[in-house]
This record gives C-alpha cells, sequence and structure tokens, in this order.
C-alpha cells in the first residue's frame, strides 16, 4: 500500500517562509505526478501547486503564485513546497498527492490517486 508522509507544518508569521515535505515509503512505487491540496476550516479542498513526473512543468493556483515553489526529488520520491511571504489565508491543512498514471503538472483532484494524512499550517497575523 502506497503511503505519502508529509513533514514540516506548524505556525508562521505573517510574511515568514515555511518548508513542506512529503515522500512515498513504497520502494517499488513510482509517483508521477505529484501536487499539493488544503483545506481551510470551513472551505472545500482547493489546489495550491502541482509538478510534473520530471520536474519540467509545474502548475500554482493564482492564489500562490509567486509565493510558492514546488519541486521533488525522485531518487527520494519527494515532493516540496516552499511557502514564502505566507498569508494568515494560507492558513489550512495541506495534502500531498501523487499519481499512478498522470505524468502532468494538473490541479484537479483527480488526477491523483493517493493522498497524505495532511499537516497543518497556521499563519498567524
Amino acid at each position: 500500500q502506497v503511503q505519502l508522509v508529509e513533514s514540516g507544518g506548524g505556525v508562521v508569521q505573517a510574511g515568514g517562509s515555511l518548508s513542506l515535505s512529503c515522500a512515498a515509503s513504497e520502494r517499488s512505487f513510482t509517483p508521477l505526478a505529484m501536487a499539493w491540496f488544503r483545506q481551510a476550516p470551513g472551505k472545500e479542498i482547493e489546489s495550491v501547486a502541482a509538478i510534473s513526473w520530471m520536474g519540467s512543468n509545474t502548475y500554482f493556483a493564482d492564489s500562490v503564485k509567486g509565493r510558492f515553489t514546488i519541486s521533488r526529488d525522485n531518487d527520494k520520491k519527494m515532493v516540496v513546497l516552499q511557502m514564502n511571504s505566507a498569508k494568515p489565508e494560507d492558513t489550512a491543512i495541506y495534502y500531498c498527492a501523487t499519481s499512478q498514471n498522470n505524468i502532468n503538472a494538473s490541479g484537479s483532484s483527480r488526477a491523483y490517486d493517493y493522498w497524505g494524512q495532511g499537516i497543518q499550517v497556521t499563519v498567524t497575523s
């Protein structure tokens, strides 16, 4: 069973930075496209960023463009979301996701097959 293990969440002040990491635990599994989604209290889950299998293409939600970056290390089966210039509205549970079929960066949750358990990010004003 493929598991995605997220780390790096916590509390950060507005304007600060935080880095989230996610690694696939199954040795025989090759994560293709990888992505981050988030869900704020009382709101629906939304896409944040995604990266293609070889890292050549990325997707960012308008709300995070210019502030967040996404990268991956295929040897470690890991994806990293670097959050800069954090805002209180970035407060949410962040979920890592990966696809076993799709190689392209996608902001649609339907493109992903496996999801992490989520990690809390809180941005204080």
